[in-house]
């Protein structure tokens, strides 16, 4: 089964593992099951990985699991701001009022989100359908938004659409960071050890960025150094 197994290293030794799951419909985002729903389990037969980040079961698309858990750390800390990109097919044709409100944020459970990158898709995209159709009503119209937002509160793209008026039926992810679901070359259910490279730009993406104040003040402090030394060279 692709995927299955430990990477070694450059010495023999077992190097972390990242593996990028299809998480379907219906499936939770743990390895064991509960109240009659399936877990990661049966669909990753890998000891020693755990998922970063969640799904909700009603939603679909890219997880990633590891046994790296300062990567999995990286990349779920609520202050990094690392991008995700969802597919909402929504209830209603949103206009330019409600996405604009969503791409400057909306009140959360009491919160207002992080500005987010909206946009109305032109058509469906090309995903394959779900194995539980959405409720379809004739008098209602639905669209597609992309979203990419920077942080991952629980059910937030749900509760944003909801809080604009148009409540999400059906819910994907299809990019974290540089990695984009529809490029992996994987199906629902399906799973695979990233490539090297599809790892080294997983991990760049997850290095913590400083702020500008910090990068200044980090040169000026490199310029200073240089000017001493020079100034010791030419005493």
């Amino acid at each position: 089964m692709p995927g299955e197994g430990s990477a070694k290293g450059r010495r023999g030794e077992a190097r972390p593992r990242v593996l990028a799951l299809w998480k379907p419909f219906g499936v939770l985002s743990r390895f064991t099951p509960e109240a009659g729903h399936p877990g990661l389990a049966e669909l990753v037969p890998v000891r020693g990985v755990y998922p970063v980040g969640r799904l909700d079961r009603d939603s679909e698309g890219l997880l990633l699991l590891s046994d790296d858990g300062a990567l999995a750390h990286a990349l779920t800390d609520p202050r990094a701001g690392h991008p995700r990109t969802y597919w909402a097919q929504v209830e209603g044709e949103p206009g330019n009022a409600a996405l604009q409100a969503l791409a400057r944020g909306v009140d959360v459970q009491g919160r207002r989100t992080r500005p987010a990158r909206v946009r109305a898709l032109t058509g469906p995209p090309a995903l394959p359908p779900r194995p539980v159709p959405i409720r379809f009503r004739k008098s209602v119209p639905t669209a597609w938004l992309e979203l990419v937002l920077t942080e991952g509160r629980n059910r937030q793209v749900r509760r944003m659409t909801a809080a604009v008026g148009h409540p999400t039926l059906r819910l994907v992810r299809v990019a974290i960071g540089p990695l984009r679901l529809l490029e992996l070359g994987i199906a629902p259910g399906a799973w695979r050890a990233l490539r090297p490279d599809e790892e080294r730009a997983l991990r760049a993406c997850a290095q913590p960025s400083r702020p500008a104040s910090q990068r200044a003040s980090s040169s000026a402090a490199a310029a200073k150094r240089s000017g001493s030394r020079r100034s010791e060279r030419t005493r």
